[in-house]
């Protein structure tokens, strides 16, 4: 300690003049400034065992397994889905032939809108951002070839995520698959599309019913089912800060919570089916500190506001993806460096599942290429790297150990502004975490234009971007043309009687108090499309307009 406190009472100035040290604090994307050097004095009265504990055991600070990935490795589940069903489903299967060990579909506008793909307002998005998934036979073809009892599939979907699922499951049925034996997750998470995505149909109210609804479906029939991952990826993508992705993470997840628990859904029959997905960016530390935050921000969370003691029920699940907001056009091939050192931080802080951009996503939807280098990155990282070989490797290193306190601690703050506003809903209806990521995305843009902060290749060693891909993918371009006629030739076949009836009776049980999934499971089952059960709940719920109302 004494030669620490030496070395801190001497002039720096003489150290600085021979070596040399910025002027301007060096800073994360986040804003933390970053000191010369960490060490015991940046955590007085540090006890390791009474502050982290032990892997496997509350609070989880240094993960969720006792033997994390000595045990198995965290699922590698590269997102995909574009065009049509079957040329997903072709991507797919190359995925699953090269290594990937779980799903992930990507959905396109319309479908995630909750719109056919005949809809005017669908017209020139279909298949672009993703797959378009109209009927139960678009389903079929998506999964044609994949045992559905054998892979887990992550679907990225909110507002449609009840129909998504239950097209799913009404598929694997048809093979012979029942619910029960099913593995995967919606995301589900409809509170961040209002701060952060856009892509909500109903008000906030409604859509928490559905959320709640498709928790109680499945802890009947699907309990292996993921029920919801609740989403920070889209609220960092949108310019927030590590702390108020955390922050607004969990205050969405708070609401949740309370949302099953008045529509009488005990904890224990829905916690453990909770998930979380979250963003990674390029501060390696801060984002290892940010997943170790979070596994104890979640114990809190449960112990303080819902008085939860049963450790089984506490165990942090997360998704984690690395930024796209950081992929760059220009020199796009410095991209699979940040994607790697992204990836080794999801894995140094824990994750249980990874999905890795590809180099060229900020040109274009990926070609088959670059999803297989982006997949070897995860399967470099866990065979040659040794990030895998311990349990939190980086636990203990002071500078780690600082940022963990210090985002729980700024996350719990904000998580009380919002608890001060009335609650996550609340909140939203005031704009405050718009508000706030908005300033944080103001700020960090300007750092980065004023030189504050360094992108490789946009602002520091620019180049004309010489390094620019051979080729990109495109879409074909009668693609949409040939999902509208498929479409069409679905409705001509189905018995209209059956599905009128049947879309009836959804709209009735909207009206009501009931559990609306088995009313819309009948519909889809008899060959009502997303976007007609989208609509029945339209005519009862309303639609949301951004600033509030229907």
């Amino acid at each position: 300690m004494s030669g620490r406190k030496d070395w801190e009472d001497r002039s720096l100035a003489p150290h600085l003049g021979k070596f040399g040290e910025r002027k301007t604090p060096f800073r994360t994307q986040s804003g933390r400034e970053v000191k010369t050097l960490y060490g015991p004095d940046d955590m007085p009265g540090f006890n390791p065992e009474a502050e982290l504990g032990w892997p496997g055991l509350a609070p989880f600070v240094r993960g969720v397994q006792p033997n994390q990935y000595r045990g198995r490795l965290w699922t590698m589940r590269q997102y995909a889905g574009f065009g049509s069903a079957r040329e997903t489903n072709e991507r797919f299967r190359y995925l699953l032939e090269k290594g990937q060990t779980g799903l992930s579909v990507a959905f396109d506008l319309p479908t995630q809108m909750g719109y056919d793909s005949d809809a005017p307002l669908a017209a020139s998005e279909v298949g672009r951002v993703g797959v378009a998934i109209d009927t139960l036979e678009d389903m079929n073809s998506l999964m044609d070839g994949i045992d559905p009892a054998s892979v887990s599939t992550s679907m990225t979907i909110n507002s449609t995520a009840a129909q998504l699922l239950l097209f799913y499951v009404l598929s694997a049925e048809k093979r012979g698959v029942e619910a029960k034996a099913l593995r995967g997750t919606i995301q589900n998470d409809v509170l961040k599309e209002y701060i952060a995505r856009g892509t909500y149909i109903f008000p906030p109210g409604p859509s928490l019913r559905l959320v709640t609804d498709t928790f109680a479906w499945c802890a009947e029939h699907a309990p292996q089912w993921n029920t919801i991952s609740i989403s920070g990826y889209h609220i960092r993508e949108a310019g927030s800060t590590a702390p108020q992705e955390l922050a607004f993470t969990f205050a969405n997840a708070v609401e949740y919570v309370r949302a099953a628990q008045k529509a009488g859904l005990p904890l224990e029959r829905f916690l453990p089916r909770l998930s979380f997905f979250f963003n990674v960016h390029s501060n390696l530390l801060e984002e290892v500190a940010k997943f170790r935050a979070a596994r104890k921000l979640w114990v809190r969370i449960l112990r303080e506001k819902f008085g939860v003691e049963d450790e089984k029920l506490m165990r942090l699940r997360f998704h984690s993806q690395t930024a796209g907001s950081t992929l760059t056009a220009q020199q796009p091939l410095n991209n699979v460096v940040r994607v790697t050192l992204q990836a080794l931080a999801a894995v140094l802080g824990g994750t249980q599942s990874l999905h890795t951009n590809s180099f060229d996503e900020a040109l274009a939807l990926p070609t088959e290429e670059s999803v297989q280098l982006a997949l070897r990155t995860q399967q470099v990282i866990a065979e040659e790297s040794g990030a895998a070989d311990s349990v939190d490797p980086l636990g203990g290193s002071w500078q780690v150990e600082r940022w963990t306190k210090d985002l729980e601690e700024e996350s719990w703050a904000l998580m009380e502004e919002v608890e001060s506003l009335g609650g996550a809903a609340s909140a939203i209806e005031a704009g405050y975490q718009r508000r706030k990521i908005g300033e944080a995305a103001f700020a960090a843009q300007r750092a980065i234009e004023e030189g504050e902060q360094s992108v490789v290749g946009v602002n520091k060693f620019e180049d004309g971007g010489e390094n620019r891909p051979g080729e990109t993918f495109s879409l074909k371009p009668e693609l949409e043309s040939e999902q509208v006629e498929r479409l069409e030739r679905y409705r001509d076949a189905r018995d209209q009687a059956a599905v009128g009836a049947a879309l009836d009776s959804l709209s009735q049980a909207a009206r009501g108090e009931g559990n609306l999934i088995p009313q819309m499971k009948d519909a889809l089952a008899r060959g009502a499309t997303l976007g007609e059960t989208s609509n029945a709940l339209r005519e009862v719920f309303g639609q949301h307009r951004q600033g509030g109302g229907a």
